[in-house]
């Protein structure tokens, strides 16, 4: 075993040039290593260049520049051990009408050589939750189970690395819930995973470490806690005894947010002012206090707050 699922140096992709336009290059010299074993988040706004390095592991896009290791396999050495090492639960609905569940996944094991005596369809469907529907035509099959059934179709090969690109796009709370049973499942029995959502509470609660790219760039990478720790950002919350009055003198750098429930939320960074400070401003001011709470920074404020720094260097 590896200690990295994934290994990417100096990794480039450019587009040639389109009608109209000049070339356009999605990635730029991308740097990342993703420990084997782990749930790793790659997060990105739209265009950030997420689809395009998920579709280079999977092979499907040819890479301009850099190296690219699944497994320990060299995608340009052993193509295809580098590509049986990982399978691709992709954002789109793509697969055959006509296929009922148990073709589909017969078929796509086919396609990765695997014997007929070492396949697992019917252990693959009960893990989806398709074992009622194994047989019919997947036209009739729901959205979530359709997407179910994207998650069968990458294990077909037993990869050591899944990716799920947006696995929870558009779908209810309940598949939600299954879907995230199964992962923490497989990720049990060692598989990593490679999440991509932009659903940011998800990745925070799931991921062991996060990666973040913007603009074809790497800008971040870290453990997730040590990520959200970057900011020094805080919220101090009280709710007053009585309404609030309308003047209030703060210190330097502290914002206040009246919320529609009555609460005072005072948000300021801890290197530059201390909640005794905010709490004397309260005082000062003859508010009472009932009750007070803080609030600590989630993935969202890192995420707006490295890809904006980000835009501003860039500009």
């Amino acid at each position: 075993m590896t200690d990295y699922a994934i290994e990417i140096e100096g990794l480039t992709k450019t587009y040639a040039a389109q009608r109209g336009t000049g070339p356009k290059t999605a990635l730029h010299e991308v740097d990342l290593t993703v420990p084997a074993g782990s749930i790793f988040g790659l997060l990105g706004p739209n265009g950030a260049g997420k689809s395009t390095l998920i579709n280079i592991l999977a092979g499907l896009v040819r890479k301009s520049a850099g190296q690219v290791k699944i497994w320990g396999f060299d995608q340009d050495v052993n193509p295809r051990q580098s590509r049986a090492s990982i399978g691709v639960m992709p954002q789109e609905l793509n697969m055959d009408p006509f296929f009922t569940p148990r073709a589909s996944l017969d078929t796509q094991a086919g396609l990765y050589g695997v014997p007929k005596s070492q396949r697992r369809t019917d252990e693959i469907l009960r893990t989806i939750g398709l074992t009622d529907k194994a047989d019919a035509y997947a036209r009739t099959l729901s959205g979530g189970m359709r997407r179910r059934l994207l998650l069968g179709k990458a294990l077909v090969h037993s990869p050591q690395v899944l990716v799920l690109d947006e696995p929870t796009a558009g779908v209810d709370i309940e598949l939600r819930q299954m879907l995230w049973q199964n992962v923490r499942k497989l990720n049990a029995q060692g598989m990593t995973i490679i999440l991509t959502t932009h659903y940011l509470e998800e990745a925070e609660e799931m991921c062991d470490e996060i990666a973040i790219i913007h603009q074809g760039r790497k800008i971040a990478h870290d453990r997730t806690d040590r990520l959200i720790g970057q900011l020094d950002a805080k919220t101090l919350v009280i709710q007053p005894v009585d309404p609030a009055p309308e003047a209030l003198q703060l210190p330097d750098g502290v914002e206040l947010e009246r919320r529609a429930n009555g609460t005072l939320a005072f948000s300021y960074f801890r290197n530059r002012t201390s909640a005794e400070q905010v709490l004397d401003a309260v005082r000062a001011a003859g508010i009472r206090i009932h009750d007070v709470a803080t609030a600590e920074p989630h993935l969202e404020d890192v995420f707006l707050a490295l890809t904006k720094s980000s835009e501003d260097q860039a500009a």
